[in-house]
């Protein structure tokens, strides 16, 4: 045999593509050329395939083994093609199954003494392979659980190059080996937190069921120790568990940042990166290979923004694309990544750098130009996307010192979480649409469900004023039907208008 194929998969963004693997010897100089865009990691390959192939008690051609990763045009990287690489080179000694290779994608990176090492991405890779018609996948040992994941795949988990020659029709012995093992996942922090932890705060709690409700970004400010990230931090607790779609996409995230998945996790993601991060860090990036930034990792989930004022407005103002959209796009040259960014926002920010401005019996020390230039870090537009304006102000010593709580457990707010999403769904069951935060403002204000005028008076007085923007008039909408949801009536009235208005913009009606 002269030409051997197999197939492995090439990961741009979340998308993969299936790559035909071929091998071909020649009478010319001898040598091992890998060709087809492959980057400085794949190009070392050669090597790595040589010595494994040695250790494994296999053979290479002598003469010129040309491999070529088809297609040409469609840039590889990483070293997840080693052991397609391998199989196919040492099928052209004709000692494999041609067959058997020919249907089967191969995923792994090969160590110098023939064993086989895991690599990320083995989720999106086989999702990829399945959607493509293939039912056969061979994967590191490290990665099975992960690639089982996906339903209808045949899955062999390798724990040696010598060991994937043999199921391909390979006439050779091998010792067992320890198989390479995944990295220790890092520790988390406890998943639930209990909303009955916060003292106080009766209407921020209400507001962050609202938020919950109906899928609405969020913005708290108040000074230090008012309870602002306590309560953000409850938030992914009161949202409904992940659909096995939903997590899947997640767990798919999480394998191509590098995270260990076995299991799909059907509790929201939470992502809560530090002020000082970059854009690249924020929205994801990377030279020759885009890994994804934090809003690609809050995907389906809540991107929890800490000192929000501290962030550079840049970094902030990167956000706006991906809030109205849903995804991001990271163009490099060679190629472009697309990953989906679909993200509840929730931002807490003090009122002034010392966080002392307006908080009876503070003394602040700002001088007036640097409580302007730290408010307006949160520029405009990116204020006019967030729903939900929430001052939060610090406990009174009675209620902090009394054994006295909300009264809501997490639970009890999940519990009203997925009764009002559940109205939602039923009245935007013929539309695109699931949650009340993705509805089209054109479609509540001129549809089927538009308000009476004397319910919305109010709403249209602020629009006429200049104090909302068409954007903003929108989002206020959108919160009155989520506060219709959650009092289980039919249609948003003058008093969920009110209330809506007021959480917005701090406007009465």
């Amino acid at each position: 045999m002269r030409t051997a194929r197999t197939w492995a998969v090439a990961l741009t963004g979340v998308d993969g593509h299936l790559v035909e693997i071929e091998a071909d010897v020649s009478n010319q100089t001898p040598g091992f050329k890998i060709v087809g865009l492959p980057d400085k990691a794949l190009g070392e390959a050669a090597q790595r395939v040589h010595n494994a192939v040695t250790n494994a008690n296999l053979e290479l051609s002598r003469r010129r083994l040309t491999v070529n990763l088809s297609p040409a045009s469609l840039p590889k990287h990483g070293s997840g093609f080693d052991l397609g690489i391998a199989i196919s080179a040492v099928a052209t000694g004709g000692v494999l199954d041609a067959a058997s290779i020919a249907r089967t994608v191969h995923i792994g990176e090969l160590g110098l003494d023939g064993r086989v090492r895991p690599v990320p991405g083995v989720l999106p890779a086989v999702f990829a392979a399945s959607r493509a018609g293939f039912d056969r996948v061979i994967v590191p040992h490290a990665n099975e659980a992960e690639a089982r994941l996906v339903p209808g795949m045949q899955v062999q988990a390798a724990t040696t190059l010598a060991e994937v020659a043999m199921w391909h029709g390979a006439d050779i012995s091998f010792a067992e080996v320890e198989p390479v093992a995944a990295a220790s996942p890092v520790d988390a922090e406890p998943a639930l937190l209990d909303l009955a932890d916060v003292t106080g705060q009766e209407e921020a709690v209400e507001a962050l069921i609202v938020a919950a409700a109906g899928g609405h970004h969020l913005l708290m400010s108040g000074p230090p120790g008012a309870g602002k990230t306590m309560l953000a931090r409850r938030l992914p607790g009161i949202l409904p568990p992940l659909t096995e779609g939903a997590a899947l996409e997640v767990a798919a995230i999480r394998s191509l940042a590098g995270a260990s998945v076995n299991v799909l996790d059907d509790l929201p993601p939470m992502e809560a990166p530090h002020h000082s991060a970059s854009v690249a860090a924020l929205v994801g990036g990377g030279s020759r290979v885009a890994r994804p930034g934090a809003i690609v990792r809050a995907h389906r989930g809540v991107l929890f923004l800490d000192e929000a004022a501290e962030f550079s407005r840049v970094a902030l103002d990167a956000l706006r694309q991906p809030l109205e959209s849903g995804s991001i796009e990271i163009d490099r040259a060679g190629f472009r990544a697309r990953y989906p960014a679909q993200f509840q926002l929730a931002l807490a920010t003090n009122p002034c750098p010392c966080g002392n401005y307006g908080v009876r019996g503070a003394e602040c020390i700002c001088p007036p130009i640097a409580i302007r230039r730290y408010s307006s870090r949160l520029s405009g537009p990116l204020r006019d996307r967030i729903d939900i304006d929430l001052q939060v102000s610090r406990v009174a010593a009675s209620r902090a010192t009394s054994a006295e709580r909300t009264g809501m457990t997490t639970a009890e707010a999940r519990e009203r979480v997925l009764g009002a999403r559940e109205r939602a769904a039923r009245r935007w069951a013929e539309t695109p649409w699931h949650i009340n935060a993705e509805v089209e403002g054109a479609w509540l204000r001129q549809g089927d469900v538009r308000l009476d005028a004397d319910v919305r008076s109010a709403l249209d007085r602020a629009l006429e004023r200049g104090q909302l923007t068409l954007r903003g008039y929108d989002r206020v909408l959108r919160l009155a039907w989520t506060m219709a949801d959650l009092s289980g009536v039919d249609k948003p009235g003058r008093d969920e208008l009110g209330r809506a208005l007021f959480l917005k913009k701090g406007l009465m009606a």
